[in-house]
């Protein structure tokens, strides 16, 4: 692993990054449980208006935050499995993030066209309710990787987060005996991949 120079995030960024966690828990604690609360026009509207500037602020979040690294200050570059699984995760949560206010918009859409059951209604409501699941399990494992990344005190938590500044690489050896194993784990599925492409 080579060692390179440390950016911080913008302070947009970290203005983009921090404020849209208020607007995420707000959606997911006011989101309609039953969908015969529909009937309610005002809260049909409501929940439209809502889906369509949630999906928005995601949309234009996903445009600014590309132009930085996976691992914007990190103090070494990261292994090319880490990497790649780093990304994946990314683009998962963005994934639902993107497909969860989208079939809440068809919910919405198909209920307001008089199509409140059936199953065009069913597949839209498992769709939202896979999307709402899978952005529960992309952010955990996001807030997880943030948290471990601190503990190595390999600079990216320093780069987005204001408070608990890492004085530079972890010295307890316990971390870095798991650090150890993790490359070890990562070293041996990229062997595995460069054997698999060269067949």
């Amino acid at each position: 692993m080579g060692w390179c120079m440390q950016e911080s995030h913008t302070l947009l960024a970290k203005i983009i990054h921090w404020t849209f966690i208020p607007l995420y828990a707000y959606g997911i604690f006011k989101q309609v449980d039953d969908i015969g609360a529909l009937e309610d026009r005002a809260l049909l509207v409501f929940e439209s208006v809502f889906a369509s500037i949630f999906l928005l602020i995601v949309v234009l979040r996903l445009t600014y935050m590309r132009r930085f690294k996976t691992f914007q200050g990190a103090t070494h570059t990261p292994h090319r499995i880490h990497a790649f699984i780093a990304k994946s995760v990314h683009r998962g949560m963005y994934a639902a993030l993107i497909l969860l206010p989208l079939s809440g918009l068809m919910i919405a859409a198909l209920y307001s066209q008089d199509i409140k059951s059936g199953p065009l209604q069913d597949v839209t409501l498992a769709i939202h309710g896979f999307a709402a699941s899978l952005s529960y399990v992309m952010i955990a494992t996001h807030v997880s990787a943030a948290i471990y990344s601190r503990m190595k005190g390999e600079g990216v938590w320093s780069s987005m987060v204001p408070i608990l500044k890492e004085d530079g690489p972890t010295s307890n050896p316990i971390v870095e005996k798991i650090i150890q194993f993790e490359q070890t784990i990562y070293d041996k599925i990229d062997h595995l991949v460069s054997t698999k492409n060269q067949e």
